[in-house]
């Protein structure tokens, strides 16, 4: 039985609207959009394509960091789930902690991930955990302690990282003890000792 165009409108803004807008040729078919429509939407200016079976709805209001949204759906498995996490230095300019601008972007992936590396991209491989992650809209991004974790293993200059770990503690992002007290590296940990160092309690 044909569902109501309304009703698949309907269907199709609500996984959209969950993704700034953004959706996959899957996900409209999962709305009741035959592939032989898709043609006609796009004809039509309703849909805009993006890339390679990935859309925008025409009307729906532009987003702060659209270009995160088409990287987590560029990461999706075969199940058409997105695996990335924004992570590292772009999860900076996310929270807004230091001054950091980098100039690709970064993601954490699972260990397996196999999809070769774009261009203006950085992937790290890790499996994390649910609670190291913050979801947005359309993607996901590293909590500020897992990313302040992170950075503090990279190859981030030690002036950003000191500036990192003191927005995000005047603005309560994350508690000092844990900072001093949770796992990592030898490396992390000189690094996020020095720039709690500079930090008075």
């Amino acid at each position: 039985m044909q569902r109501d165009p309304q009703e698949n409108a309907r269907k199709l803004y609500q996984i959209a609207a969950a993704q700034g807008g953004y959706f996959t040729s899957a996900q409209a078919k999962q709305a009741g959009y035959a592939y032989s429509q898709h043609h006609f939407h796009i004809s039509r200016g309703n849909w805009l394509k993006i890339d390679r079976g990935l859309f925008r709805l025409r009307d729906f209001p532009p987003g702060e960091r659209e270009d995160l949204i088409r990287w987590s759906l560029w990461s999706r498995n075969q199940k058409s789930e997105p695996q990335a996490v924004v992570s590292h230095d772009t999860a900076l300019t996310v929270h807004n902690l230091s001054d950091v601008m980098p100039d690709r972007v970064h993601l954490t992936v699972p260990k397996r991930f196999r999809k070769e590396v774009p261009r203006g991209c950085v992937l790290h491989k890790a499996n994390m955990a649910p609670e190291s992650i913050e979801p947005r809209i359309g993607y996901r991004v590293t909590t500020p302690l897992r990313t302040l974790l992170d950075v503090a293993e990279s190859p981030l200059s030690q002036e950003h990282l000191d500036k990192a770990v003191r927005d995000a503690l005047e603005r309560g992002l994350v508690r000092r003890r844990l900072l001093e007290t949770e796992p990592c590296s030898s490396k992390a940990r000189r690094r996020l000792n020095q720039a709690l160092a500079t930090i008075q309690r």
